[in-house]
C-alpha cells in the first residue's frame, strides 16, 4: 500500500523553480539595454536641457526610482527563485540506498571471514555498554548506531536477510511505498480546507473570469490603432473632405472625451486651468472661439482639460502645476496614436487635403506652434531657439538669419547656428517609376516608386561646394555602381536601403520625449484632390556627406499597381515632415502607361508566363464579359466517328436482311 506524503518544500520548491525559470529567463533576455542615450542630436541649449529633463524623468531618483511593472516582476521573480534555490541546496535528502558495506566501513569484495572479523572489532568499540555518552551524543544515538551495525552485518552473513536485501533493497523485507506530492502539508490539512477552497474560488471564480472579461471587452473597445472604438467612430463622423486645419484639431480634441476620463481635480489645478484658458483666449481668440463648438465646457470635463493643456503647449504657455504637467505630458505623448488613427480614416476615403493637414499637425505639435493650414514665414523662424514670432528679421533664410544675428552681436546666434547645423531639411535627390524587368510601364503592372532622399541643412552648402570635381572616368564608374545598387535594392524585399548610421534626435525642445525625425511619402492626384497610393512613413534619412561619394542618400520604394488603361497620369509626390514645420517637398510625377504591344518581341510575355483562360471555364466567361481575351475551344473532328457509325448501321442492316 502506498504511503502518500505531502512535501514541505523539496518537490514543491523544484516545481516553482522550474516554473519561474521558464518565465524569467526569456523575459530577462528580452530586456535590451536602451540605445537612446548613445544617439546624437541637436546641440542647442534648449534641446540639451530638454534631453536632461527627459532622462531625469525616465530615470527617477533614489527616493522615487522609475521601474516598470515588467522590471519589478523580474526583480521579484529572481529574488524568489534565489531563495528557493538556496533552500533546496541546503536541504537534507533521505532517499539514500541502503548499503551495508558503507555502514560497516568495508569494501564490497570483502570475504565473509573478513566481515566477521571486522564486525567483532566494531562491536567491541561501539557496544552500548562500552561507549560513554558525551555532550553531543545521546544514549539513543549510541544504541541506534550499534543496531545499524548489527543489521548490516546480518544482511551480509544471514541468508534470509541477505535475500531480503537483494529483492527489496532493505534487510527488513518489503517496505511501504512513499509517494511525495509537491504540495505543502498545510494546504491539505482539514483545518485549512475553507481557506484553501476560498482562495481557489477567488482565483478561478473571480480573478480569472475578470481577467478574461477585461481582455475580451478591452479588445472590443480598442481598434487596431490602439484608440477607443468610440473615438474612432467620432473621427469617422467628424472628418470631412473639406475639413480645415482647425477642424482637424477640433476633431482630434473630441477623442479626449473618452481617452481622458472626467475627474474632479484639486482646487489649485482648477484655478490653474482657468488661468491657462484666459491666456489662450488672449493669445488665440479666434481659434479658441471656433473650438468651443467641439468643446465640452463643463468644469470637470476631461475634454476641456485636455484641450486647455494642448493649446497651452501649442502657445508655449508655462504650466505651473506639477500634476497638470504630468497630464499634459501624457496627452502630448498620446497625440501621435490618435493622429495615426485619424490619418488612416482620411486615407481610407482617399481624401488628400485632410490627409496633408493631419500629417502637418504632427510638426506643429512637435515644435509647439499654433497650427495653420499653410505654414508661413513666422512659423518657420519660430522653430529656431530664442526666435519669437514678433521678432523682426530681414530674411526667412536660415543662413541669412545667422549672418544677421552675428552682425548684430546677438547672443542667440550661437544657439541658432547649432540648431541649423542639424536641421531636417529634406532634399529629393531623385524619384522615378520602375517596373522590374520591363522598359516601360504597362497596364495593371506592378510599379515601384523609387525615391532617393537625404538631409541637407542650410549651412551644409559650403561643405558641398568644396567638394573636388570628379573626372569623366570617375563619373562613369560611379553611375555603373549606383545602377547596380539600384537594381539590387529594387529586387530586394526591403522598403528602404540599409543605413550605416542614424541621424540622431531632431530639434524639438518643447516635445516631452526624444524625437527622431520622420517623413511621409504620399503619391496623390492633385487635380482631383485624391490620394493615389497610401502614405509610407520613412525614417533614418542620412545627412548629406561629401565623403560618401555620389551615394550620400538613401533610397526608399513604394509598391502599387498601375492603372488598367493606358494614358498619361499627372500625379504629384508629397514629402511631409512629422517634426519640422514648413519643411515639405513636392514634385510632379507623371506616369505614362503604354500598351503591352509597345514592348519588343523579346520583351513580350511568353505563353508559359501568361495564358488566356479557356472559353468554357468560369474565369474565361468572366473575362469575356469584361471584354478580355479568352482561349477559343477547338471543335472536335467528328467525321471519322460519324462515318464509322454509318458503316456500323449499314452492316447491321445487311446482316438483319440476310437473317
Amino acid at each position: 500500500m502506498a504511503n502518500y506524503s505531502y512535501d514541505e518544500g523539496g518537490m514543491a520548491a523544484y516545481f516553482i523553480i522550474t516554473f519561474l525559470a521558464l518565465i524569467l529567463v526569456p523575459l530577462t533576455l528580452s530586456i535590451s539595454p536602451s540605445k537612446r542615450k548613445t544617439l546624437a542630436g541637436c546641440q542647442c541649449s534648449l534641446c540639451t536641457e530638454q534631453r536632461s529633463r527627459i532622462a531625469k524623468r525616465e530615470k527617477g531618483s533614489i527616493l522615487n526610482p522609475q521601474f516598470s511593472a515588467k522590471t519589478l516582476f523580474i526583480i521579484g521573480g529572481w529574488s524568489v527563485l534565489g531563495y528557493l534555490s538556496f533552500k533546496v541546496a541546503n536541504a537534507k535528502l533521505d532517499n539514500k540506498l541502503y548499503d551495508p558495506f558503507e555502514i560497516l566501513g568495508i569494501t564490497a569484495v570483502a570475504t565473509e571471514k573478513e566481515i566477521k572479523s571486522h564486525y567483532k572489532k566494531l562491536s567491541k568499540l561501539y557496544h552500548p555498554d562500552k561507549v560513554k555518552a558525551t555532550v553531543n551524543q545521546t544514549i539513543e544515538e549510541i544504541q541506534n548506531h550499534f543496531v545499524d551495525l548489527t543489521k548490516a552485518y546480518k544482511s551480509l552473513t544471514d541468508e534470509t536477510i541477505r535475500e531480503n536485501l537483494r529483492k527489496y533493497g532493505n534487510p527488513d523485507g518489503p517496505q511501504q511505498t512513499a509517494i511525495g506530492i509537491a504540495l505543502p502539508k498545510w494546504i491539505v490539512e482539514s483545518k485549512n480546507n475553507v481557506w484553501v477552497l476560498g482562495v481557489y474560488g477567488l482565483i478561478f471564480g473571480g480573478a480569472l473570469p475578470t481577467l478574461v472579461g477585461r481582455w475580451w471587452f478591452g479588445s472590443r473597445q480598442k481598434t487596431k490603432d490602439g484608440i477607443n472604438a468610440s473615438s474612432a467612430a467620432t473621427f469617422f463622423k467628424s472628418l470631412k473632405e473639406d475639413s480645415t486645419m482647425e477642424d482637424v484639431v477640433g476633431t482630434l480634441g473630441k477623442a479626449y472625451k473618452r481617452e481622458l476620463p472626467q475627474s474632479k481635480g484639486k482646487p489649485e489645478d482648477v484655478a490653474e486651468l482657468d488661468r491657462l484658458e484666459k491666456n489662450i483666449i488672449l493669445l488665440a481668440p479666434r481659434q479658441w472661439e471656433k473650438l468651443q463648438s467641439f468643446l465640452d465646457t463643463s468644469k470637470d470635463s476631461g475634454h476641456r482639460k485636455a484641450m486647455i493643456l494642448l493649446y497651452a503647449h501649442l502657445l508655449r504657455i508655462n504650466v505651473e502645476s506639477s500634476s497638470l504637467q504630468k497630464v499634459q505630458t501624457r496627452i502630448l505623448l498620446q497625440t501621435p496614436v490618435l493622429l495615426n488613427a485619424l490619418l488612416n480614416i482620411s486615407i481610407s476615403r482617399n481624401w488628400l487635403i485632410p490627409t496633408v493637414y493631419v500629417m502637418r499637425l504632427h510638426g506643429y505639435l512637435a515644435q509647439a506652434l499654433l497650427p495653420r493650414s499653410s505654414p508661413d514665414v513666422k512659423d518657420k523662424l519660430s522653430q529656431l531657439p530664442g526666435i519669437k514670432s514678433e521678432d523682426f528679421l530681414k530674411s526667412d533664410d536660415f543662413t541669412e538669419v545667422i549672418k544677421e544675428l552675428e552682425g548684430n552681436s546677438d547672443s542667440r546666434a550661437e544657439n541658432v547656428k547649432k540648431a541649423v547645423a542639424r536641421w531636417g531639411r529634406l532634399e529629393l535627390v531623385d524619384a522615378a517609376y520602375k517596373v522590374i524587368g520591363e522598359r516601360i510601364v504597362t497596364p495593371s503592372s506592378i510599379v515601384y516608386l523609387v525615391v532617393k532622399l537625404r538631409l541637407s541643412p542650410p549651412t551644409s552648402s559650403s561643405a558641398v561646394a568644396t567638394k573636388k570635381e570628379p573626372s569623366a572616368e570617375e563619373v562613369k564608374q560611379s553611375i555603373k555602381i549606383n545602377d547596380e545598387k539600384d537594381e539590387e535594392f529594387l529586387l530586394s524585399r526591403k522598403d528602404a536601403e540599409p543605413v550605416k548610421e542614424e541621424g540622431g534626435y531632431a530639434h524639438a525642445p518643447y516635445w516631452p520625449d526624444n524625437r527622431k525625425p520622420s517623413w511621409w511619402i504620399v503619391l496623390a492626384d492633385d487635380k482631383n484632390s485624391r490620394v493615389v497610393v497610401p502614405p509610407m512613413k520613412v525614417t533614418g534619412v542620412p545627412f548629406s556627406n561629401p565623403n560618401n561619394g555620389d551615394r550620400d542618400y538613401r533610397a526608399y520604394k513604394i509598391q502599387f499597381q498601375a492603372p488598367q488603361g493606358p494614358g498619361m497620369y499627372t500625379w504629384k509626390i508629397y514629402l511631409v515632415s512629422d517634426t519640422f514645420v514648413g519643411e515639405e517637398v513636392s514634385k510632379n510625377m507623371t506616369l505614362k502607361i503604354d500598351e503591352a504591344s509597345a514592348l519588343n518581341a523579346d520583351e513580350q510575355p511568353s505563353e508559359d508566363e501568361i495564358s488566356d483562360p479557356d472559353e468554357d471555364s468560369l474565369a474565361g466567361q468572366m473575362t469575356a464579359m469584361r471584354g478580355g481575351k479568352v482561349k477559343k475551344i477547338q471543335p472536335k473532328d467528328d467525321s471519322d466517328d460519324e462515318s464509322s457509325t454509318d458503316d456500323d448501321k449499314s452492316d447491321s442492316d445487311s446482316s438483319s436482311d440476310s437473317d
